[in-house]
């Protein structure tokens, strides 16, 4: 399943996922030391929905921001 918005072209993007021990300073610990760097991705939320595009009904992958701001006219 495609995990790209039809409406705003929304799609997965990377970052880092960082793993740290310890207490931190203002907890009364010595700091948090980093012990770990892994990279991830970071997939945003599609549903597939029966909308009317160009006055036809059919089934769109959108992202739930888009349904929320109202971008998309369900049937």
């Amino acid at each position: 399943m495609s995990r790209v918005c039809e409406i705003c072209g929304k799609g997965p993007s990377a970052g880092n996922k960082i793993t740290r021990r310890g207490l931190p300073k203002y907890k009364g610990g010595i700091g948090l030391h980093t012990t770990g760097v892994t990279k991830r991705r970071f997939l945003p939320n599609i549903r597939l929905v029966r909308a009317v595009v160009d006055g036809t009904r059919r089934r769109v992958r959108t992202c739930a921001a888009c349904l929320k701001q109202g971008r998309v006219q369900k049937v």
